[in-house]
């Protein structure tokens, strides 16, 4: 995932979870906003429960694998994805799933 298509700022962070606009399941938490540049963005929080340093990157780097097979970055929404502790119980197939799901849920409400 390029850089370009991360969000990377807090206050963008603190922004996009403020519209209070989210989609929820098992291994991840979805706030989403309309898209203000002329692509969509993601940014990726994982909490200290996941674990060490090593093993929150090692979680980031599979969410951004996910999201370069699943997520279209000509979407009309900024997303930010907040990785629950459940994570780490599922396979990476059952949570890209979940994530996949979690993303035509997001798509339905935007075109409402």
């Amino acid at each position: 995932m390029k850089k370009e298509y991360r969000v990377c700022k807090n206050y963008e962070f603190s922004s996009i979870i403020g519209q209070k606009r989210y989609v929820a399941s098992h291994s991840f938490v979805c706030y989403f906003e309309q898209r203000k540049n002329e692509h969509a963005r993601v940014g990726i929080s994982v909490g200290k429960k996941l674990g060490n340093a090593v093993q929150r990157n090692k979680v980031k780097r599979q969410v951004r694998s996910m999201i370069d097979h699943h997520f279209n970055f000509q979407s009309d929404f900024d997303l930010i994805l907040i990785i629950r502790p459940k994570y780490k119980e599922q396979s990476f197939i059952e949570n890209e799933c979940e994530l996949q799901k979690d993303l035509a849920r997001i798509e339905k409400r935007m075109k409402r």
